[in-house]
């Protein structure tokens, strides 16, 4: 074992006093002190995420009407618009 090492390992355990590399005893000394900032896109995604948390997830007036309409047998879909949607989509995904 080495001693010289010895004194470098000290201030980890805490066995020895740890010198600080500051001095605020001195007239106009300013200590170091921790400090946060956020960038505006910090800020606009906490706006953003305020926003969001405070619409539903679901759209009850919507999901509403078609209960009714299915309940009533007044439902109806267009056999081309559905389809479309269902050839687009495929097509989306082949590209």
């Amino acid at each position: 074992m080495r001693i010289g090492v010895y004194n470098q390992i000290t201030p980890v355990y805490g066995t020895q006093s740890v010198k600080k590399s500051y001095n605020s005893d001195k007239p106009g000394a300013v200590s170091a002190k921790d400090q946060i900032s956020f960038s505006g896109i910090g800020k606009d995604m906490q706006t953003a995420k305020n926003a969001l948390s405070a619409v539903a997830d679901v759209r009850e007036d919507k999901v509403n009407a078609l209960r009714e309409s299915i309940a009533n047998g007044t439902y109806d879909v267009s056999a081309e618009s559905f389809s479309e949607k269902i050839l687009s989509a495929f097509e989306a995904r082949a590209i």
